[in-house]
């Protein structure tokens, strides 16, 4: 049987139970990784899984169950459960199973690479990544390598007719290398994902890279405090992104828990400033061909010459603010739908990183972060940062053991971006370089 047939027979299930509507997920996968360190593998794995998740609504009670065994036997049984748990919870007024058009063809997104690597192949990224990275003046030790190969595959059914059903693959390889001895010992890391194995970056750069980044974070200082211009490394830089996403999420919006809950269609970043949503990005790593509810999925600019134009909204969050769902709803087989992005990313800038900083007199350049230190209800932001200090305009000494803090309404104002985009990550960002924010140093 087909998935599809699968989620059929098991809305079939839920009718008989005495449901009044249904809709059935299921996920399932293959994954191969293997890991490596100081030219020796320490594991190879992989990995099968296959969920199926139920939700059922009697009236206005719904309830979810899911099971990991996809057998059309136990159906009947994990619809019943399903029934009884939804008669028993309270009503909610907001939630409902949307009508949703027929699926548009997934095949175009290019999302499936039909080349299942092998594991000599994966062992021979990880060994090029790690290899080049000892091979670089400094190097001391590694903290290992890895690559990695999945394929899932995610079918949606409904009770009101929906029925699609797509696969994604996904290669990865990383490398941390250590530069160094004892206490004085420092390390890096790069990584690289792809949809397709042949837009992977080359492992034996990935190391390099690393490699030269270890070395340059040898005797990190701890600066005085100052208030400066700091510049987001691309790799940490979209983390920014996912805290404005975080405060325009519908579930936040409805809750009223948002510092941006008031800003529909005013500035919130400067004018000339886009950040767009695009699930239908070819190969893109978080491209979809529907989202969680069979909806369908569009390009949407979320901010637009810096004016915010749109929440991210399932249907239930959409319900609560008296709008339509912008299909946005994402979920797994254990949970209800709720809003998420899907390829992020902040259009680039006029100019190149090095200008960026070329005027800075005093400023921090942001390699890493640490912590999550930011209230979403009033955007207050602090976080634990390494990198190096730019002097003069110029990278200068490294340093570690600091904070950064800040508030995301006046940081999103005095963003600007340079125009080094890559798309690599599913959220991503240039070069970052926000104005005015607290270095607590030594």
């Amino acid at each position: 049987m087909s998935n599809l047939d699968h989620l059929a027979g098991l809305l079939a299930a839920a009718r008989r139970a005495g449901a009044d509507q249904a809709d059935a997920l299921l996920a399932s996968g293959t994954s191969v990784s293997v890991g490596r360190r100081m030219g020796k593998i320490e594991e190879i794995e992989r990995a099968e899984t296959n969920n199926i998740g139920l939700r059922v609504f009697v009236g206005k009670r719904s309830a979810i169950v899911s099971t990991g065994a996809v057998d059309p036997a136990s159906f009947d049984r994990l619809a019943e459960q399903a029934v009884a748990m939804a008669n028993v919870v309270p009503e909610d007024q907001f939630a409902d199973i949307p009508d949703a058009p027929p699926p548009e063809d997934a095949g175009v997104l290019d999302m499936d690479d039909p080349v299942e690597p092998g594991t000599d192949i994966l062992m021979a990224r990880a060994a090029a990544a790690e290899e080049a990275a000892l091979a670089f003046p400094g190097i001391t030790n590694s903290g290992g390598s890895g690559a990695s190969w999945s394929r899932s595959h995610v079918a949606l059914a409904t009770s009101r007719g929906f029925a699609g059903a797509y696969s994604r693959s996904g290669h990865s390889v990383s490398v941390s290398p250590i530069a160094g001895k004892g206490v004085a010992m420092q390390r890096d890391y790069e990584y690289a994902s792809a949809v397709h194995g042949n837009d992977l970056d080359d492992p034996a750069m990935l190391g390099r890279i690393a490699a030269e980044r270890a070395v340059s974070r040898l005797n990190p200082g701890r600066p005085a405090t100052a208030k400066l211009p700091v510049v987001y490394h691309p790799r940490v830089a979209g983390s920014l992104l996912g805290h404005f996403t975080g405060a325009i999420n519908g579930s936040g919006i409805a809750r009223g828990t948002s510092f941006l809950k008031d800003a529909m269609g005013k500035p919130v970043f400067a004018s000339g400033i886009s950040i767009i949503d695009d699930p239908k990005r070819v190969r893109g790593m978080r491209s979809r061909a529907f989202d969680g509810e069979g909806q369908r999925v569009e390009r949407r600019a979320l901010i637009e010459d810096g004016v915010l134009t749109t929440w991210l909204l399932d249907s239930r969050s959409a319900a609560q603010l008296g709008l339509k769902t912008t299909g946005h709803a994402s979920r797994g087989t254990s949970g209800p739908p709720s809003p998420a992005a899907s390829n992020l990313y902040i259009e680039p800038g006029a100019h190149s990183a090095e200008a960026l900083i070329a005027d800075i007199k005093l400023g921090l350049y942001v390699l890493e972060l640490i912590g999550m230190g930011v209230n979403g209800i009033t955007g207050d932001y602090s976080r634990g940062a390494a990198g190096f200090m730019i002097r003069d305009g110029k990278i200068a000494e490294p340093v570690a053991e600091i904070t950064i803090a800040g508030n995301l309404r006046e940081m999103f104002m005095h963003l600007t971006p340079a125009n080094d985009l890559e798309f690599k990550r599913g959220t991503d960002a240039p070069t970052l370089r926000v104005e005015g924010m607290t270095m607590a140093g030594g």
